[in-house]
């Protein structure tokens, strides 16, 4: 069941072509050209220049962006800090409600 099974190879039948015959070519030597100097490509599009206007505007991005990322992770993290102190007073009003409940018997 898990062994292959590998199909034989029958003997050829039929009509069988011959061997091509491989001619070999003979190497003649030419005369070397020199490669044509090569041509600086014509940009496709212009060179983008950084103005004190548009640099202002980068810096004044890059600080919206910063502060934004930096509001969303203080707030998880306050999210994160109001959950675990309501756990824990949930915790300490059951573990009182328990042993008030275990006096009583």
């Amino acid at each position: 069941m898990f062994r292959p099974k590998i199909p034989t190879n029958p003997t050829p039948a039929g009509h069988v072509t011959p061997p091509v015959v491989v001619e070999s070519t003979a190497v003649v030597p030419s005369v070397q050209v020199p490669p044509p100097a090569p041509v600086a490509p014509a940009p496709s599009r212009p060179t983008v220049q950084l103005t004190p206007g548009t640099a202002l505007a980068l810096v004044g991005g890059g600080t919206a962006v910063v502060l934004v990322v930096g509001a969303v992770l203080v707030s998880l993290l306050l999210a994160v800090a109001i959950t675990g102190a309501s756990v824990a007073v949930c915790a300490l009003v059951i573990r009182s409600l328990v042993q008030a409940d275990a006096k009583r018997r």
